[in-house]
Parts: C-alpha cells; sequence; structure tokens
C-alpha cells in the first residue's frame, strides 16, 4: 500500500473532486466517520457542512484540508467492509480517529484506490499536527496496515517506481560507442512506450541522451521523409555523427514509426485518466502549488513532466510520460485543462520569496494570507446536487445543526478573538 497526503486551505474543492468521481460513476462514498448520519443520507452541502463548521473552530490555520489516497496493488480486489477497515485503521494511526472523514473509492485508474477526505481542526479548536505526518505517522501506519491486513507490501514510494524506467543506460558522448548507445536506448523504448508523435518519442529518448532527428524542413533529410538518431550532450545539445534510421537493426525509420503512431493512439487511450486524475489530485483546491511542486509530486507516481520553452525561457509546450503505463501524452491531447497554457495558469508562478515563504508556512502547518485559492469554485451557493440543499423545515435543531453552513459573521469564541488595542487619548482629551 502506498499513502500520498495533501493538504490544502479549501474544503470545498476537495469534496467537490470527490463527489464530481462520483456524479461520473467513478467513484463511491463509503463511509462518513464522526457524521450524525450515515453516507447515503447525506447530501453535498451536508458532507461540507460539518467539515467548514469544525474548521471555522480556529480562523488562524489556514491549511485546513486534509486529502489522503491509499494505492494497492493492482492484484487486490477487496470489498468496501475491508476498505473502510483499512481507512478506520490508518486514520487511528495517524491521529485522526476522532476526526469527521469521508472515505471515497475510487474506479478511475487502473489500480484500487481510496481517498480520505477531513480536517485537521479538532473540535477544541485546536490542530492536528500536519508537520512531517507523511514521513513519520503515514509511514508506520502503512507498514503496520500491511501487516494487519495482509497487503502487499511497498519499500517505498521512490524505490516503488525505480524499476519502472527502462534499465538502460544514458548515451554519453565520447565514452560509448554512438550505435551501440543509441541501439540500446531504442530497444527499451520504441516498442515499449506509447508515443503518437516525433516530439513525443523524443519526451522519452532525451532522458537517455538520445534524440530522434528529421532535420529541417528545407533539409534533403526532411523533404525525402528520412529520420535520423543523435546523441546530446549534459546540455541536451545535439552532438556527434548522426545515424541513419535504417541502420539500426531495428529499423526504427519514419515509416516504421508512423505505424507505430495509430497502434499507439488506441492502446493509450485508457492510460489518460491515471495521468489527470494524477494532475488533478495535486492540484485540486490548493494555491501553493509551482510548476516545479507539481513536476515533482507526479514523479513520485513515476510520471515524468517534459517542459518545452523558447530562447527567452518562455514555456510553450508540456508532454507526460508515464513510465508506470508507458504512455505519452502532449499536455493538449488529455484536454485543454492539461495543456501548457493551462497548466500555468492552475500553478502559482514561480518566484524565490514567494516559494521560501511558501515553503515555511507549509512546515508551520499555515499557508500565506492572501493569495487565496486558485482552484476552489467561485460561487459560494455551488452544490454538487440538487437534492444538497436544506429541507422545507430548514435544519437547525438537533444534530441537523451540525450541517448548517458556517456563518462568518457568527459567534467566535473567546479564546479565538484578536485583542483589540485601546486606542490612546489626546493631550488635549486628556485635559
Amino acid at each position: 500500500m502506498v499513502a500520498v497526503i495533501h493538504t490544502s486551505s479549501s474544503l470545498r474543492a476537495v469534496l467537490t473532486y470527490n463527489e464530481r468521481k462520483v456524479a461520473e460513476e467513478q467513484a463511491v462514498c463509503l463511509a462518513a466517520e464522526n457524521y450524525p448520519k450515515e453516507a447515503v443520507d447525506l447530501t453535498f452541502n451536508q458532507k461540507l457542512n460539518l467539515l467548514e463548521k469544525q474548521a471555522s473552530l480556529n480562523l488562524r490555520t489556514k491549511i485546513n484540508s486534509v486529502h489522503v489516497s491509499l494505492n494497492f496493488d493492482p492484484s487486490e480486489q477487496y470489498d468496501p467492509e475491508k476498505l473502510r477497515a483499512i481507512a478506520g485503521s490508518y486514520m487511528e494511526k495517524i491521529g485522526f480517529a476522532e476526526q469527521p472523514y469521508l472515505v471515497y473509492e475510487h474506479r478511475d485508474a487502473g489500480h484500487p484506490h481510496i481517498h480520505l477526505l477531513t480536517t485537521n481542526i479538532r473540535t477544541d479548536g485546536s490542530r492536528v499536527p500536519l508537520h512531517n505526518l507523511g514521513r513519520n505517522q503515514s509511514e508506520k501506519a502503512r507498514k503496520e496496515i500491511e501487516i494487519d491486513f495482509n497487503l502487499v507490501k511497498a519499500d517505498g514510494r521512490k524505490q516503488q517506481n525505480e524499476h519502472l524506467k527502462p534499465a538502460m543506460v544514458s548515451a554519453n558522448y565520447g565514452k560509448v560507442e554512438t550505435k551501440r548507445a543509441i541501439a540500446n536506448v531504442l530497444a527499451g523504448v520504441i516498442d515499449k512506450y506509447k508515443f503518437t508523435s516525433i516530439p513525443e518519442l523524443n519526451a522519452v529518448l532525451n532522458q537517455y541522451n538520445v534524440a530522434a532527428d528529421r532535420g529541417s524542413e528545407d533539409s534533403r533529410t526532411f523533404k525525402k521523409g528520412g529520420l535520423h538518431y543523435r546523441l546530446l550532450n549534459a546540455k541536451g545539445e545535439r552532438v556527434g555523427v548522426p545515424i541513419k534510421a535504417s541502420d539500426f537493426h531495428q529499423k526504427p525509420t519514419l515509416k516504421y514509426l508512423q505505424n507505430r503512431f495509430e497502434i499507439n493512439e488506441q492502446q493509450r487511450q485508457s492510460d489518460k485518466t491515471r495521468v489527470k486524475n494524477a494532475i488533478d489530485f495535486t492540484l485540486y483546491g490548493k494555491a501553493n502549488v509551482t510548476i516545479d511542486r507539481l513536476m515533482s509530486t507526479l514523479g513520485r507516481d513515476g510520471i515524468d513532466t517534459v517542459l518545452r520553452k523558447n530562447e527567452t525561457g518562455l514555456i510553450y509546450g508540456i508532454t507526460y510520460v508515464d513510465h508506470r503505463t508507458k504512455a505519452v501524452f502532449n499536455g493538449s491531447s488529455l484536454g485543454k485543462n492539461y495543456s501548457a497554457k493551462a497548466i500555468q495558469e492552475r500553478c502559482l508562478p514561480v518566484n524565490p520569496e514567494t516559494e521560501n515563504v511558501l515553503l515555511h508556512n507549509l512546515i508551520l502547518g499555515q499557508s500565506q494570507t492572501g493569495l487565496g485559492n486558485l482552484n476552489a469554485p467561485k460561487s459560494e451557493n455551488y452544490s454538487m446536487h440538487p437534492l444538497g440543499q436544506h429541507n422545507e423545515n430548514g435544519i437547525s435543531d438537533g444534530p441537523d445543526a451540525l450541517f448548517d453552513p458556517v456563518k462568518q459573521d457568527g459567534f467566535t469564541p473567546g479564546r479565538l478573538r484578536s485583542s483589540r488595542r485601546k486606542k490612546k487619548k489626546s493631550l488635549s482629551q486628556s485635559l
């Protein structure tokens, strides 16, 4: 089992992410723990309002949403009862057993996994510490649960993904024989990865210092439909003598690749969802994710992000290489929300000073005030389902009062009120 933890400042956005999966019949809500009603009897607003009401007990803490995914081996198919038991055990071991939390089983990827949504604000207004939660409590809980429930063991996220990339030695110019080095890389990529264009192929080859080159549009090679393979140096510059595709034993010519493009386009369709979900899960409800952080997070899940920049450093293209499914996607082929332009809009602009402040605040379990939430739904009245409104009698008495929306102008406990400074009287007034 592998646990991935994300924190944010928007409970609404994270809940919306999971409820949309339910609406699309790609997920089901298995449990609503520490709620006064069963999950099946709760509307969108009721699920949200209880969480937001508890989070409002500590307005100083901006990071108040905790979103966890527990990922299982593809061979592990468990019934809802066992998944609920695993979720309960995990939440207890990381210190969230008394918190209200929702459990969703997602069925939108190639491996079984569940999502847990809660808040880190306790009923007394204190907060559950998030510092090193993943490294300490979560990692310990993961190992214990693997034993308790007889799950397939994961030796760690990094080690788990090390075997995903082909076991090849990068071609280093001047250190190895050019043709042999390129041939070794081509053998591990051409018939194993699902790419549909030369740029997508190069997104994989470039990681091993190799490039497929058609030449300029005015060149004889391009006009004749030829293709060369070349080595790259550490700066990504093409070096050495280009070698014709037809000179390799595998014959990875342009005509051969074009046939592969058509086959790969059909075979990779089922792999889109995993990449899209990984991106959405990382960005949903968060205003503190830069492109670098997105790339780092996706990399831990076996997905490399390749940015294409012009001479001035502006990003004009993005490609995702999923080493787990061996599928390669240009951003726009996944949809408008995953193109280079959209990703830059969804991410926080890279600014060294802002990056340092955000990192500091994340360590403290808080976010920088004033940045807002870039991904949360704009409408305050948004409801996932038409039934997610109050009933005609209203919800105000008994346990249902827990589902009332949070009123920002309501009562604030004394210990949470900011102290007001008394104005000093002027000398003329005192006289």
